[in-house]
C-alpha cells in the first residue's frame, strides 16, 4: 500500500495540495492517506472533511511524514520535513528551483525523488496536471476584482440622466492564460479592454475575447515563441519599439495589468516610472510578476505604492486569495500526476521513460536531474 502525507503549509501559504475530492480517488486507488490536523482549514476544510474521505489525521509533522512513500506539498518541502521524510520518498510540489538551489541540493542530498509541478511539460496528454495554468488562471481573474475594488470609478459605461459614465479602460500586459483570464474578466464587468505579448499566437486569443491587440508585430515578433509554448527573451531593439508602444498607449489607460514572465529569469520590466508618471491620478497598475522581480520598475512585493496618484499593487501568492478554487484545482493536478504512479496492485511504479515523469523529476538517486537545472538546456 501507498502511503501518502500531506503536511501544513507554511506561514502565508493558505493551499492546501489535497482536497477530500481527492482523498477518496487516493484511496480508491489503495492508497493510505495521512493529513496533518489542520492542513486545509486555511482552504475552509475541516478536519473532519477528510476523514469522512478516508484519510487519518495525524496531530504532528513527525506522525504524518513517518513512513510515507509520497508527500505532497504547494510549497518547497523545509528543511525540517526533508529531514522526517525517508530515503527514495516521492515528493511533488511547486518547487521554484531556479530560486535557492541550496532547497534543490538538500532533496537530492536526502535522495528524494523531487518533482517540480511547474515543470509540467505544455503537451495534450498533460493538460489536467498544469499547475500553472489553473492557479495562473484564478490569478488572472482575482487581479481584474482586486484593481476593480481599489478603482474610485465604475468599470461598465452607465447612462444615467444625470449624464454617462465612461467604460474604465484595461490594458492587460502578457497575454498567457493569466492574461487571458484577466482580459475575459475585465471584459464581462465592461472595460475596454486592450492587452499586449511578444507571442503571435496570443493576437488572434485575444481578439477572441473581445480585446483589442496592441504589438510591434515586425519579422522578431513573428518568431517570438518557444516550442513549448513560452515567451522567448526579445532584442534590445525590440523592447525599445515596444516599449514606444507601450508608453503611448499606457499613459490613457485607467487599470494596467501586468503578468509577463520568462521561466528561469528574473520578469521582464515593461513600465518604467516615467511611464507611471504620464498616467492619470487615480489609474492602478497591478503587477502580477512581482514575486519575481515585477514588471513595474515601482513595484514593490506585498505592498501598494502611490506614486503621484497612481496606486502600483505588488501583490504576493494571489492564487491564495482564493484558497478554496485553487486547493481544489491544485490537488486535482496533483491527482492526476500521481495517478501515472501508482499500481493499484502493485503500488508505487514509476516509468522513468515518460515524458511526463521526464519533464517534471528534478533530483532522483542523490543528484539534481532536470537538464534545465544541470546546463544541459536552456
Amino acid at each position: 500500500m501507498v502511503t501518502i502525507a500531506v503536511p501544513v503549509e507554511g506561514v502565508g501559504e493558505p493551499r492546501a495540495a489535497i482536497s477530500p475530492e481527492t482523498v477518496k480517488k487516493y484511496v480508491a486507488l489503495g492508497c493510505d492517506v495521512r493529513i496533518q490536523a489542520g492542513a486545509g482549514v486555511p482552504s475552509n476544510i475541516l478536519d473532519a472533511d477528510y476523514e469522512e474521505m478516508g484519510a487519518s489525521i495525524a496531530g504532528s509533522l513527525s506522525d504524518t511524514l513517518s513512513g510515507a512513500d509520497v508527500v505532497l506539498k504547494v510549497m518547497r518541502p523545509t528543511q525540517e520535513e526533508i529531514d522526517l521524510m525517508g530515503e527514495g520518498t516521492v515528493v511533488a510540489a511547486i518547487l521554484n528551483p531556479h530560486d535557492e538551489v541550496s532547497g534543490i541540493e538538500a532533496l537530492a542530498a536526502k535522495k528524494i525523488k523531487a518533482f517540480s509541478m511547474e515543470f509540467m511539460p505544455r503537451i495534450t496528454r498533460a493538460q489536467s496536471m498544469d499547475v500553472l495554468s489553473s492557479q495562473s488562471n484564478l490569478a488572472g481573474y482575482k487581479a481584474v476584482i482586486d484593481s476593480a475594488a481599489h478603482f474610485t470609478q465604475a468599470m461598465p459605461m452607465m447612462m444615467t440622466a444625470a449624464g454617462t459614465v465612461p467604460p474604465a479602460k484595461v490594458f492587460v500586459m502578457g497575454a498567457g492564460v493569466a492574461g487571458l483570464q484577466a482580459i475575459a474578466t475585465a471584459k464581462r464587468l465592461g472595460a475596454i479592454v486592450t492587452a499586449t505579448d511578444v507571442r503571435p499566437a496570443a493576437k488572434e486569443q485575444v481578439e477572441s475575447l473581445g480585446g483589442k491587440f496592441i504589438a510591434v508585430e515586425n519579422d522578431e515578433f513573428k518568431e517570438a515563441e518557444t516550442s513549448g509554448g513560452y515567451a522567448k527573451e526579445m532584442s534590445d531593439d525590440y523592447k525599445r519599439e515596444q516599449a514606444e508602444l507601450v508608453a503611448n498607449h499606457i499613459k490613457n489607460q485607467d487599470i494596467v495589468i501586468t503578468t509577463a514572465l520568462i521561466p528561469g529569469r528574473p520578469a521582464p520590466k515593461l513600465i518604467s516610472a516615467e511611464m507611471v508618471r504620464s498616467m492619470g491620478t487615480g489609474s492602478i497598475i497591478y503587477d502580477m510578476a512581482v514575486e519575481r522581480g515585477g514588471n513595474c520598475d515601482l513595484a514593490k512585493p506585498g505592498e501598494i505604492v502611490n506614486e503621484n496618484g497612481v496606486l502600483i499593487m505588488g501583490p504576493l501568492n494571489i492564487p491564495g486569495a482564493l484558497a478554496g478554487n485553487a486547493t481544489s484545482l491544485y490537488a486535482k493536478n496533483l491527482y492526476n500526476f500521481l495517478a501515472l504512479m501508482i499500481d493499484k496492485e502493485e503500488g508505487l511504479k514509476i516509468d522513468f521513460e515518460d515524458e511526463i515523469i521526464q519533464g517534471t523529476l528534478v533530483t532522483n538517486d542523490g543528484k539534481i536531474v532536470h537538464p534545465r537545472l544541470t546546463g544541459e538546456t536552456s
